[in-house]
C-alpha cells in the first residue's frame, strides 16, 4: 500500500505477536511523526535487548549474565521448583508474591498441531535439576488451556520416577466474575479445587 521502506516498516511491526496491519500502520506512522532523539532511543534499547539479554542456564528466564536473579538469590528455595511456559509467567508468579522458590522455564508448551513436541521444551534441562536430590515439590504452572493440560500432564508422567511432590495451580472461577458466565470446563475446575471452610 505504501512505498518502500514505509510498508517495509509496517510490514516488520505487523510480524510482532499481537500487532494486526491497523495497529502495525499507526505505530510506523507515529515513528515518522516521532523527534529522532525519540525513535534512536527506542533503536538503541532494541539493539542493547539483543546484544545483552539471554536465557538463564539454569532455569531458562530472561537475563543478562549467565544467571537471573531469581536464579543467583541465594535467599530463594531451592527445594519448590515451579515450572511454567515462559518468561512472562515468571513475572506474573512474582507478582503475587507467594512463591519463594525457583523457576524453570520450558519455553512454550506441546502443541502437536504447531509442531512443538516435548523434545523442543526444556525437560531434559528439569530433569538434571532433578537429579540431586534438592527438589521436594514441582509445581507445575502451564496455561490452563489444552496445549498447557498436555504439557501438565506430560510433566507429571515424567516426574512419577523421582521421589518429589507433583503440584498443579489450581484453577477455577475469577475474583469478580458471574457463575453464569463461566464456561463448564472453569466451573468444572472449580469444583475440583474447593476448599473446606468449616475445618
Amino acid at each position: 500500500m505504501y512505498e518502500g521502506v514505509v510498508q517495509d516498516l509496517i510490514d516488520e511491526l505487523g510480524r510482532l505477536p499481537g500487532v494486526g496491519p491497523k495497529s502495525a500502520q499507526r505505530i510506523a506512522f507515529h515513528l515518522l511523526q516521532a523527534d529522532p532523539q525519540d525513535v534512536q532511543r527506542l533503536v538503541q534499547t532494541l539493539s542493547e535487548v539483543k546484544d545483552k539479554v539471554a536465557f538463564c542456564e539454569t532455569c531458562g528466564n530472561v537475563a543478562e549474565g549467565t544467571q537471573c536473579r531469581i536464579c543467583a538469590d541465594p535467599r530463594r528455595d531451592a527445594s519448590a521448583i515451579c515450572v511454567v511456559e515462559e518468561p512472562k509467567d515468571v513475572v506474573a508468579i512474582e507478582r503475587t508474591r507467594e512463591f519463594r522458590g525457583r523457576y524453570h522455564v520450558l519455553g512454550g508448551a506441546i502443541s502437536p498441531m504447531d509442531g512443538v513436541g516435548p523434545d523442543d521444551l526444556r525437560f531434559t534441562e528439569l530433569m538434571s535439576r532433578l537429579s540431586d536430590g534438592t527438589v521436594s515439590e514441582v509445581i507445575i504452572a502451564t496455561d490452563p488451556n489444552l496445549e498447557g493440560e498436555a504439557t501438565a500432564s506430560y510433566t507429571a508422567r515424567l516426574l512419577t520416577p523421582f521421589d518429589i511432590k507433583v503440584t498443579r495451580l489450581a484453577s477455577g472461577l475469577p475474583v469478580g466474575g458471574d457463575l453464569e458466565y463461566a464456561d463448564e470446563v472453569t466451573l468444572g475446575r472449580a469444583f475440583e479445587g474447593r476448599k473446606l471452610l468449616n475445618a
